[in-house]
């Protein structure tokens, strides 16, 4: 078994910062790629960032310059640094962890951007 958990999610005003955290534990042998992915108020979940385990990243072209996702393969863990907030960021946040070929998702940290 395989358990993914994010933190860090919260209210912040336009402009503003946050950083998530995502821990994937269990049976893990081998992590390939973590990412994040949000869905916001009636819209379909969709990526916003994507890391390998060799650390190549991937960014949704709306997030590019603003969001940065890095990895510490050591605790198996992704971060998502956020900066220049904008309400449209408002959404549930979910983590994704492939261990081997199957994908994990966690429960998902609500970020809200509002003044």
């Amino acid at each position: 078994q395989v358990q993914v958990v994010e933190s860090g999610g919260g209210l912040v005003q336009p402009g503003g910062s946050l950083r998530l955290s995502c821990a994937a534990s269990g049976s893990i042998f081998r992590l390939n790629t973590m990412g994040w992915y949000r869905q916001g108020p009636g819209n379909q979940r969709e990526l916003v960032a994507t890391i390998t385990s060799g650390r190549s990243t991937n960014y949704a072209d709306s997030v590019k310059g603003r969001f940065t996702i890095s990895r510490d393969n050591a605790k198996n863990t992704v971060y998502l640094q956020m900066s220049s907030l904008k309400p449209e960021d408002t959404a549930v946040y979910y983590c994704y962890s492939q261990v081997g070929s199957v994908g994990y998702w966690g429960q998902g940290t609500q970020v809200t951007v509002s003044s």
